[in-house]
């Protein structure tokens, strides 16, 4: 999709504009006779006034026109109607003249303050109301009254016909029209022709101030050489001389006046024009509308109806005919039968006249008087019989007439049956194409359950395979830990083995130890009672002097020790073994042994010597050499030799170890790379480009400000199966870098991902846990600002750590806190932490590979965009381009337009704004749609006409671009411990109802969906939404926006009413189709979803 927002639709052409021209020397007059007004308002269709559609009445005025609108304006004036008629001088392009549309305008024009042009009707004469002429039809605009709340009621304007029901347009009972015969492009060019015509009147007015400032010079110069002529006194000139002064300044002001009146006029007239094309284009839309869902139900009845029309006509025809055919032979036969009676009768009397006349040859004149008389009474029957024959003649000729009758209501018959002929072939070509349609369509769903059969099948291979794996691995697994565990049995054995002999080695050391003793003991009192020269003769050398007895002794003790200090630790483990099972038993003894106590007892204490020379000798003769503490064996310290085994056991552990690691590793990046969810042909249509998701996206924000203080990630992960059953796709995370502030918004190394909210491995662990159920991730990225490591020499903390070292060159020059040194910001800045420059190129690739690295490594399907205000959006687009996340959401903060302390109605400004900075994307981010939240937060307090935009539709960016639009009513900065802008609680399921029912991407937020007791509402009215077949791009009908409440459709099968006003879906004449209820909360909001067609 390209980036090209659709700005707002109040900005209407600006060509389509009208203006009113009428005689430059003559006023309209604001009378019109009772007949005129009762023609032009016969046919206008009776409405009740709707609340806001009644325009202030101002009075007729006079302006100034050219030449060649003159006639036209003299034409109108003959009307007996309060009309300006509007025809363009030269038509814009070449039609024939029965073509030109004429629009007729019951308004006066005028200037608003800040010079855009509006509308104000004048009443007509008659009293019964305002009208809009276009052409030949009548806008009701309603009764005069006070004006209403700008939310108008398009929908309530009827289109009539003052001369009855044009061509190309169908009626009720009553002859109103009830469809457009002039097509909106007619009457926008009309209008672009009435601004021509309005331009050239004010141009002429502009010439006709000209003239009269001409005339003032002329008069001037008159006035000076008059004064030069006569011959006045000085004080009668200077007064002369100032009343003229008086009047060209009254004559210049009065110019001034008409001037602005002028100028105001051609305002007006603009405003008219465009407000009128706008209306136009509404109107023409839903007629439209309206015709395309009545075309089939109009073709049945028609063919319904003129097969009943002709089988009527041949029946009446017949009818007439045998009734006329009968009545004729009837009076031939009676008149026949007359006429031959007198003719009878006649003959009759003529025989007996005859026979008279015969039998009384002789009678007088008379008889021949009588036979006179009786070839009278012959010729009046021959006359009689001749205007029989004439009667005959007449019937034949009307017999032959009511034949010519009959073949010509055959031929209209078969006229008809040709249309009806026609017409099923075109519903058989759109049966035809209905039924191609829905065979692609069949084709491509089969096509796309092939492919998720496939898909499916290729998973299920996948998975067994991987459970196969997952299976050996485990048993493989299981096998090397029941070899460790049985080597771990054997080390412990060779360890307790090793054990027992190391203490019987202890007790064997501890006997020699002892005996050494002695046999120091032994010298030692030698020594004292023999002294030191018989010490020195018991050495080897002095061996003979010593008793055989004396020297064997400390001989064998001293052979003794010398043999225990020698040999090694293998070589003593001899002897008992009850002293061993005793340590293992009682531990190793801590008191002063019996022997050792009873030895101190019994031994007589040496006594003090005096250190000498000889003490010396002695000790360096017979040094008392005892071991350190490091050269004495200590069974804590003690660790077994490692052999083979045990060097084997331990292998196995870390390769099993190992295994699994790349086990798990496999797994992720399986889960990374297998497909989310097998989508439907729409879905893959709507979604072809990074960032704006396939538009069927219901989003969680999946924590609040108080989240940090829990290890979140892992009490998250495990409502991953509830998110799902509920109907939700999307997860938004919180912010996993490290951070200055606990919620993560003040980040500062990026690629430490140890949080308050938990670790890395947590991370990860969530993430996998949300994707093993088919839902994708959000990560909250802070692009905008990050917060330095170290001061510069200066004490400016500029100086950023981690593997993204910048430096104050990553800085904004126009940051007033942190002296950067790059280029100005392009966005507001964000005075509590540096903010990055974007434009350098160092930065944004950083910042790109940081985003990747999330995407692939990490495993975060897109992003929530933090701050968006403080960087151009054209940096977004190429972040968004070199990530390819499945959805982007903005967050472009903005303050809306109030007025005393009131929301505005008019939110465009603020919404512009917002679709600029999705403009400046690209198109491949969505953004917040804060319009809409701030509208709600008033419109759900009996304010419901907020819903509606003067174009009707919705008044935020879901209205305008929706498909960009994410709507919300919570997030962690309006709502939780915050609460810097609350929604109203108990309008919180009236909320969502709206935002839930209707185009853009709805996100839910965690308190809510958890906390406040409304799970199952919320996963209703999700349910609702998918079933209904909402997604981001949904039409918008809006039935009503009053006071009291709110009714539209959404897409085509589900309306949606909010409020406590009385309405369903029977009660609208344009809501075809059977409507039944899907969600019923009462006054608060309504569901219906069609049923059947």
């Amino acid at each position: 999709m390209s980036g090209v927002a659709p700005l707002a639709a109040a900005s209407a052409p600006a060509s389509a504009s009208a203006s009113v021209t009428a005689s430059a020397s003559a006023s309209v007059t604001a009378s019109a006779s009772a007949s005129a007004s009762a023609t032009s308002t016969s046919s206008l269709a009776v409405r009740p006034k709707p609340p806001h559609c009644s325009l202030s009445t101002t009075a007729s005025r006079s302006f100034p026109t050219s030449s060649a609108t003159a006639a036209t304006s003299a034409t109108a004036a003959k009307s007996s109607r309060l009309l300006y008629t509007l025809r363009p001088s030269s038509p814009p392009r070449q039609r024939s003249p029965s073509r030109l549309p004429t629009v007729a305008v019951l308004y006066s024009t005028g200037h608003a303050l800040d010079g855009s042009p509006r509308l104000r009707s004048a009443t007509a004469a008659s009293g019964a109301g305002r009208s809009l002429f276009l052409g030949q039809r009548s806008l009701i605009l309603g009764q005069p009254g006070k004006r209403s709340p700008p939310a108008l009621d398009f929908r309530r304007l009827r289109i009539a016909n003052e001369a009855g029901p044009a061509e190309g347009t169908s009626t009720d009972g009553n002859g109103t029209a009830l469809s457009p015969a002039a097509s909106p492009e007619d009457t926008i060019q009309a209008l672009k022709a009435s601004l021509a015509a309005a331009e050239e009147a004010a141009a002429t007015a502009l010439q006709a101030k000209e003239l009269a400032l001409e005339a003032v010079t002329v008069a001037e110069a008159k006035v000076e050489s008059m004064s030069a002529q006569m011959v006045l006194t000085t004080e009668e000139a200077v007064s002369e001389v100032e009343a003229a002064k008086e009047k060209f300044k009254e004559e210049v002001a009065r110019l001034q006046r008409e001037k602005e009146e002028v100028e105001q006029q051609l305002a007006q007239a603009k405003q008219e024009g465009i407000d009128l094309a706008m209306k136009v284009e509404q109107m023409a839309a839903l007629a439209v509308q309206e015709q395309t869902q009545a075309v089939a139900e109009d073709a049945r009845l028609k063919i319904a109806a003129a097969k009943a029309e002709a089988a009527d006509l041949a029946a009446q025809m017949e009818e007439r005919i045998r009734l006329a055919a009968d009545e004729a032979a009837a009076a031939v036969i009676e008149e026949a039968k007359a006429t031959i009676e007198d003719a009878i009768a006649a003959a009759d009397i003529a025989k007996e006249q005859a026979r008279s006349a015969e039998a009384a040859l002789q009678e007088r004149l008379d008889v021949l008087d009588r036979l006179g008389r009786a070839e009278v009474a012959l010729m009046r029957s021959e006359e009689q019989r001749t205007a029989l024959q004439l009667k005959l003649e007449q019937a034949e000729s009307e017999k032959e007439n009511l034949r010519m009758e009959i073949k010509a209501a055959i031929a209209r018959a078969e006229a008809a049956e040709s249309r009806i002929v026609s017409t099923q072939a075109a519903v058989a070509e759109i049966q035809a194409l209905a039924e191609r349609t829905a065979k692609e369509r069949e084709e491509g769903t089969e096509r796309a359950l092939e492919a998720m059969q496939l898909a499916s099948e290729g998973r299920e291979k996948a998975a067994a395979l991987a459970y196969k794996a997952e299976t050996e691995s485990l048993r493989a697994a299981a096998m090397a830990a029941q070899k460790a565990d049985k080597v771990k049995d054997q080390a412990v054995a060779r360890r307790f083995a090793a054990l027992q002999r190391s203490l019987a080695a202890a007790e064997e050391s501890t006997r020699k130890w002892r005996e050494r003793c002695l046999a120091v003991e032994e010298l030692f009192a030698l020594a004292k009672s023999r002294g030191l020269d018989a010490v020195k003769d018991a050495s080897p050398a002095a061996a003979p002097v010593l008793t055989p007895v004396e020297t064997a002794a400390p001989a064998a003790a001293g052979a003794e020790v010398g043999e225990a200090v020698g040999r090694g630790r293998m070589d003593v483990m001899l002897g008992t073994q009850s002293e061993k099972w005793r340590i293992l038993a009682d531990g190793p003894r801590r008191e002063r042994p019996d022997w050792l106590q009873r030895k101190t007892l019994t031994t007589t204490p040496l006594p003090s010597m005096p250190i000498s020379v000889e003490l010396d000798n002695v000790q360096a003769a017979v040094p008392l050499q005892l071991p350190t503490p490091d050269d004495v064996w200590s069974i804590s310290l003690h660790k077994v030799a490692d052999d083979k085994f045990t060097k084997e056991a331990e292998a196995r552990e870390a390769e099993a170890k190992e295994i699994e690691e790349k086990r798990k590793e496999l797994e992720r990046a399986l889960q990374r790379k297998a497909p989310k969810r097998i989508r439907s042909p729409e879905e893959l249509e709507e979604s072809k480009e990074s960032g704006t998701g396939s538009g069927r996206e219901v989003v969680i924000q999946a924590f609040n400000w108080e989240s940090n203080k829990r290890d979140w990630y892992l009490e998250l992960a495990p409502r991953a199966a509830d998110l799902a059953a509920c109907g939700i796709t999307a997860v938004w995370l919180p912010p996993p870098t490290e951070s200055v502030s606990p919620q993560g918004y003040m980040p500062v190394d990026l690629y430490n991902l140890n949080s308050c909210y938990g670790t890395k491995e947590q991370l990860q662990f969530c993430i996998d846990e949300l994707h093993n159920h088919d839902l994708l991730v959000l990560g909250d990225v802070v692009l905008n600002h990050r917060c330095a490591s170290k001061q510069s020499p200066e004490g400016i903390w500029n100086i950023f750590g981690g593997k993204l070292a910048w430096g104050p060159d990553a800085i904004v020059r126009d940051d007033p806190n942190f002296h950067g040194r790059g280029n100005p910001s392009s966005g507001d800045i964000f005075h509590a932490a540096p903010n990055i420059d974007h434009s350098q190129d160092f930065v944004r690739k950083d910042i790109c590979e940081w985003l990747r690295w999330l995407r692939s490594d990490i495993g975060y399907d897109g992003w929530r965009l933090d701050f968006a205000r403080g960087f151009w959006g054209g940096y977004v687009k190429e972040y968004i381009e070199a990530s390819s996340p499945a959805f982007c959401i903005g967050e472009y903060w903005d303050s809306l337009s109030y007025e005393g302390g009131t929301v505005s109605y008019n939110q465009n400004a603020h919404r512009q704004r917002i679709i600029n900075w999705i403009n400046a994307t690209g198109g491949t981010s969505s953004a917040f749609d804060v319009t809409t939240k701030g509208i709600l937060h008033a419109a759900l307090h009996n304010e419901y006409w907020r819903l509606i935009d003067p174009q009707g539709k919705p008044p935020g960016v879901m209205g305008w671009w929706p498909s960009r639009a994410v709507t919300f009513l919570e997030n962690h900065d309006t709502g939780s411990t915050q609460g810097h802008w609350p929604f109203p609680r108990e309008k919180l399921l009236q909320g969502y109802a709206y935002i839930l029912s209707h185009p853009g991407t709805p996100v839910v937020f965690y308190d809510h969906m958890y906390e406040f007791g409304i799970h199952d509402q919320i996963a209703e009215l999700i349910a609702a939404r998918k079933h209904a077949g909402v997604h981001c791009r949904s039409p918008v009908k809006i039935f009503h926006a009053v006071a009291q409440g709110y009714a539209a459709q959404v897409g085509d099968n589900l309306v949606v009413k909010l409020g406590h006003f009385d309405w369903n879906p029977s009660r609208q004449n344009d809501l075809m189709g059977r409507w039944e209820k899907l969600v019923d909360k009462g006054n608060d909001y309504i569901l219906w979803e069609k049923t059947s067609s």
